[in-house]
Parts: structure tokens; C-alpha cells; sequence
């Protein structure tokens, strides 16, 4: 008496998992895209810039060759510049940050 019970039971079990599935995997398809955006620095920053605060800064890793260097200086201070509607304070973390990968650091931190 007991087995049809069981068998119903398993086949309504069955049943609601999938409906289940259903409804997620159609929630899935309708989430809009993520774009694919590279994340930079956000803040924080210590009294002292360390080489792995600024290669966060930069966006590089730490053992970057000083030529890839320049290159992410340039990339991230075009997006910050003062004179396109940017912070001085970024723009001065920035530049310390290209000094401090570089080994051209005196160890002031910046000016402000």
C-alpha cells in the first residue's frame, strides 16, 4: 500500500524540481548582460604608496617592465586629468604611483 504513495510522491517531487528549473533557467536568460569592464584602484590609499598600491593604481601587475608602465600611466591619466574634468588629488596619486613603479619615489608621498 505504501509503494504507489511513495511513486506519486516521487513523481510530484520530480515534477516541482523541474518546474523549478524551468522558472530559473528562464530568470537566467532574461538577466540583461554584463559587460565586460576591467576594474581599477578604488581608493583607500596608504600614508606611505607601496609597489603593490601602485601597481593597483595602474593597473599592472608589480614586476611590469617600465615601458608598459608608461603606457598605463598615460591610459589611467587621460581618464583622471584635471583638465578633462578630473581630480587633482587622483591625478597627483596617479603620477606618485608612475614615480613609485619606476623607482623614482624620494618616499614624500604626495602633495596633498
Amino acid at each position: 500500500m505504501a509503494t504507489p504513495f511513495l511513486a506519486g510522491l516521487a513523481v510530484a517531487a520530480a515534477a516541482l524540481a523541474g518546474r523549478y528549473g524551468i522558472q530559473a533557467w528562464q530568470a537566467f536568460k532574461a538577466r540583461p548582460p554584463q559587460p565586460i569592464i576591467r576594474k581599477f584602484y578604488e581608493g583607500g590609499f596608504q600614508p606611505t604608496m607601496t609597489r603593490r598600491e601602485a601597481a593597483l593604481i595602474l593597473g599592472i601587475r608589480e614586476n611590469t617592465p617600465a615601458d608598459k608602465v608608461k603606457e598605463a600611466h598615460r591610459r589611467v591619466m587621460v581618464a583622471n586629468h584635471p583638465d578633462a574634468g578630473g581630480s587633482h588629488y587622483l591625478a597627483s596619486k596617479i603620477n606618485e604611483a608612475k614615480d613609485v613603479m619606476l623607482g623614482k619615489t624620494k618616499g614624500g608621498g604626495s602633495a596633498f
